[in-house]
């Protein structure tokens, strides 16, 4: 099919609320402003859904902020709020939150009718009708979420055509089918979505699916394939339980298996996601396709020879799509591509003899399963060369002092080729007094130090004190998505986050030296 003549499929994202009902998390209004901002404009969705009607007052303040804005931007018709049909409470809550769309849930299933809200079907319907009116008199627009219609679609569907029956004149935007509770299977999803626009054909319905046997991405494609016109998302799956579609998972499929596109911008997903997961501190695990950290990287040696003699392990997911890089895993299962990938990154050469040195410990540690990144790699050739040069700041000495009275305090002597800086500074912890003085001790070096966007802490099971520790640190831009990360093992916490930190110091300064090369 021609790209002119592709059907576009809208993406509705609810990250902002239905993702917020994963457990333990609860944004602050600034949050939600901006994760509202960064999908509309920067990642391109077509729809997000920001808050749920008469929950809390930070959820109305929330909701406030971001019409605010939205109405400034000229996107408010692109802001949806859910309500329910309880007559004008709804509508007006939404209206004072300065909202113009309404997603009015409705029970889609005869069960959740008569158990849960205790009425008949008739009593049901009349309150959905008397709801749209209300809301269409306070001109606000209505979408229609059918919720448990999966179940209601098998169940009673003479309960779900009775619902649609009654709607056809009420102007209501789009129905969404909800699969509440993620029970269905794609070949499921194709014959009940197919009956709904076929039946009712003059209707737009969106697919609002959830991920409990992991069928969400197939669900949605299939929902697609049936006639659905909109997707419904979240950012890294986030939603109750098992969660919600997740947008990138989606995007991304929608674009290499239909003949449909969307407007998503791909080269944003991962920065979008990093900051949902600042945000919400539920990170994403590291397999997660197209976002997981692992997912862009080789870890075979053979892989990385396959490339290295013609890509020959590419695939549609191209690493560069996404805005990020391919990596070239360090570890027992290495061969001499692998290295030599990474080498090249680094800009630095190596003789063979050296090369198989290099090598050889890497193997070593991945076989005492030390976690070997590409990170690792100058101080590992420093260490089996005994190179220092490569090594060129070091921390030399650092104090800290906490105490119950007073602010932490740290004083920071920094060497970087041959000339050594002390600075001291205080902070709102140990580690942070450490990172102020050490800011201003590097500065005196030239170095500028990237912004810390991710600190993890993982300590072996079992409680012992003497234990080591990992301290993992993120450092870049999250919101452009440059970053990178680095690791300390040490017995101590803080050790453990200082030795992570010389190393990060260590590859901007190579990498400043590098650029300075290639860009006299």
């Amino acid at each position: 099919m021609n790209q002119n003549n592709e059907k576009l499929i809208s993406i509705m994202d609810t990250t902002l609320r239905d993702g917020e009902q994963t457990p333990g998390i609860a944004y602050t209004s600034s949050e939600k402003l901006h994760m509202a901002r960064m999908l509309l404009t920067d990642v391109g969705v077509d729809r997000v859904e920001v808050a749920s009607a008469r929950v809390s007052q930070g959820e109305l303040e929330a909701a406030v902020r971001v019409t605010d804005w939205a109405s400034e931007a000229g996107l408010i018709d692109r802001v949806e709020m859910l309500g329910f049909c309880d007559g004008q409470r709804s509508v007006d809550w939404i209206k004072r939150a300065g909202g113009g769309v309404l997603n009015l849930l409705a029970k889609g299933s005869e069960q959740h009718c008569r158990q849960q809200l205790g009425v008949s079907p008739e009593e049901h319907i009349q309150r959905i009708i008397e709801t749209v009116r209300y809301a269409h008199e306070q001109e606000v627009c209505v979408n229609l979420y059918l919720e448990d219609w999966s179940n209601g679609a098998r169940d009673s569907f003479g309960y779900v055509s009775a619902i649609m029956n009654a709607v056809q004149d009420l102007d209501i935007g789009r129905i969404l089918l909800a699969d509440t509770l993620g029970v269905l299977s794609p070949d499921e999803v194709l014959r009940l979505v197919s009956v709904m626009t076929v039946t009712w054909s003059d209707t737009t319905f969106d697919f609002h699916g959830h991920n409990d046997y992991g069928f969400a991405t197939a669900n949605s494609i299939a929902a697609i394939q049936s006639g659905a016109r909109g997707i419904h998302t979240s950012v890294n799956g986030l939603g109750e339980r098992a969660g919600n579609t997740s947008l990138a998972e989606i995007v991304t499929a929608i674009a290499d298996h239909t003949s449909c596109k969307t407007k998503v911008n791909e080269r944003r997903l991962a920065a979008i996601s990093s900051l949902v997961e600042t945000f919400s501190g539920k990170n994403i695990a590291e397999n997660t396709p197209i976002l997981g950290n692992d997912v862009f990287t080789q870890t075979a040696g053979i892989h990385a020879d396959g490339d290295a003699k013609g890509d020959l392990y590419e695939t549609r997911l191209a690493p560069s799509r996404f805005g990020r890089e391919r990596r070239y895993a360090l570890g027992k299962l290495s061969g001499k591509a692998s290295l030599d990938h990474n080498l090249e990154k680094l800009g630095i050469n190596l003789s063979e003899a050296n090369r198989d040195k290099v090598l050889g410990r890497i193997i070593e540690l991945g076989d005492k399963k030390h976690n070997v990144v590409p990170e690792d790699l100058l101080m590992i050739i420093a260490d089996v060369l005994k190179t220092p040069t490569e090594h060129v700041v070091k921390i030399d000495q650092y104090v800290i002092n906490v105490a119950s009275d007073r602010p932490p305090t740290a004083t920071v002597t920094v060497s970087f080729k041959g000339h050594s800086a002390v600075a001291t500074g205080t902070g709102d912890g140990g580690y942070d007094a450490f990172m102020t003085a050490l800011k201003e001790a590097v500065t005196q070096h030239g170095i500028k130090v990237p912004q810390l966007a991710d600190y993890r802490v993982r300590i072996p099971p079992g409680g012992r004190t003497e234990a080591l520790v990992e301290t993992l640190i993120r450092w870049g831009d999250v919101e452009e998505g440059g970053t990178f990360s680095t690791v300390g093992v040490d017995s101590d916490q803080t050790s453990a986050a200082i030795i992570a930190t010389e190393k990060m110091l260590n590859i901007v300064a190579h990498e400043e030296a590098r650029t300075k090369r290639v860009n006299p």
